[in-house]
């Protein structure tokens, strides 16, 4: 949540926000509002009580009419304590819900716009022709059945739509992937965790991600769990109610786990194959640091993104994404989107988000300094979604015979293998 100080000093500058996302700008009006219900309440209560108090020490020295009258006001007294302890806590509540329901502030660098309205900062690599080669691409879902790779006709049987094994070189690339990315994250100084995929509703809505995102949550209602949809939940939620010292941090984590997205409304969407699923692993990066420290950060997680994809020899580029496309903890993004031969066009493999002190806020998390005791920030990057740095692989580095060459950073994680064969040759 954003600092309630910060709506009251310069309420335009959160309308703006809202106004650029996209977003509801009359909350902030009936937040300001219920924050000032809150704080009236809340003044008139203590008046009441320091008058309850005073009024508990007169009465024993009082001595007949006087006492009579006293008693008389304390009965009334009390009833309207109570009514202003039930007004302080229902104005405390409104303004809660309206504060969690409020969107990060986005970074003033960040484009203006909707979804296609991202700024291409840079694009690397150049894609193949493969005409002049002499050949047509086949996309991943031909590749993965010529080498034994994918199977999504069986996921399907088993358990429907947006599903898929991956068999044979398939699970050994994912195994292959998720041990280069953890191997390049230790070496950056992170430290690995395997985090839980089932977390509590706080832990969920910390993080903010069950405000418009919320459509692509699983939820199980009996043990009132969430299905996490990346490992950012449960590396926010490591240090939630904690008071961490300044010189501690950073703290890097780089938290490997299954995911699981409904994909709620892309309904016709990428059908075909294993690029939108409702369940994949990934290697997420998440940093703890300071507000001033939090923008720097956020271009050291983008450059070991890029790391990442360029040992894989991918072309890729790197896109702004803009304000109406921004999750509700992002206070600007970063996406890498590599290029996918068969579909003519970027898609995204990777993101990078500085969700400011929006989080820490949010799970009372709090750094300890010379400043005293303040929010810090946090930061989430992910090294490799698996499925989609599959097809990216398959797809850019395959031969006209069907075999796909494998990039020379990832053999030593796939036993020396140079060449993914297919099945049978």
């Amino acid at each position: 949540m954003i600092d309630l100080r910060l709506l009251r000093e310069d309420p335009d500058r959160v309308r703006a926000s809202q106004r650029a996302r996209g977003e509801d700008v009359d909350l902030v009006d009936a937040l300001l509002a219920a924050d000032e219900r809150r704080r009236s309440s809340g003044s008139r209560f203590d008046e009441l009580r320091n008058e309850q108090k005073t009024l508990g020490k007169q009465i024993p020295k009082a001595q007949g009419e006087e006492k009579a009258e006293l008693l008389k006001r304390a009965s009334v007294l009390s009833a309207e304590v109570k009514a202003a302890d039930a007004a302080q806590n229902e104005a405390k509540e409104e303004a809660d819900r309206l504060l969690a329901s409020l969107a990060n502030l986005i970074d003033p660098e960040a484009p203006v716009g909707g979804e296609e309205d991202f700024v291409t900062l840079e694009e690397i690599g150049t894609p193949r022709d493969f005409a002049a080669e002499g050949f047509e691409a086949r996309d991943h879902v031909e590749l993965g059945r010529l080498l034994g790779a994918i199977d999504t006709e069986r996921a399907a049987k088993v358990s429907g739509a947006r599903f898929y094994y991956l068999t044979g070189v398939g699970a050994l690339l994912e195994l292959a992937l998720v041990n280069m990315a953890v191997a390049q994250a230790v070496e950056a100084g992170f430290s690995p965790m395997i985090t839980p995929a089932l977390v509590k509703p706080r832990a969920m809505e910390g993080t903010g991600f069950l405000g418009q995102a919320a459509e692509n949550v699983f939820r199980l209602e009996q043990d009132d769990f969430y299905l996490v949809g990346t490992s950012e939940v449960a590396l926010a939620g490591y240090h939630m109610d904690e008071i961490i010292d300044a010189d501690r941090l950073p703290l890097r984590y780089a938290g490997f786990s299954p995911c699981f997205r409904r994909e709620a409304g892309t309904y016709g969407k990428d059908t075909r194959g294993i690029i939108r699923v409702h369940q994949f692993d990934k290697v997420e990066m998440f940093v703890y640091t300071t507000p001033e420290e939090a923008e720097a950060e956020h271009r050291r997680l983008l450059q070991w993104e890029k790391d990442f994809l360029n040992a894989l020899e991918l072309p890729y580029r790197v896109i702004d994404v803009a304000s109406g496309d921004l999750g509700a903890s992002a206070a600007r993004k970063f996406d890498i989107e590599a290029w996918i031969p068969t579909q003519g066009k970027y898609r995204e493999v990777t993101s990078t988000s500085n969700t400011t002190e929006y989080q820490s806020r949010r799970l009372s998390i709090r750094m300890r300094g010379e400043g005293g005791v303040r929010p810090l920030a946090t930061l989430n990057g992910t090294l490799v979604a698996v499925p989609r740095t599959i097809v990216a692989i398959l797809e850019n580095h395959q031969q006209a015979d069907g075999s796909v060459a494998v990039p020379k950073a990832l053999r030593p994680f796939l036993g020396g293998r140079e060449l993914l064969e297919p099945v049978g040759t």
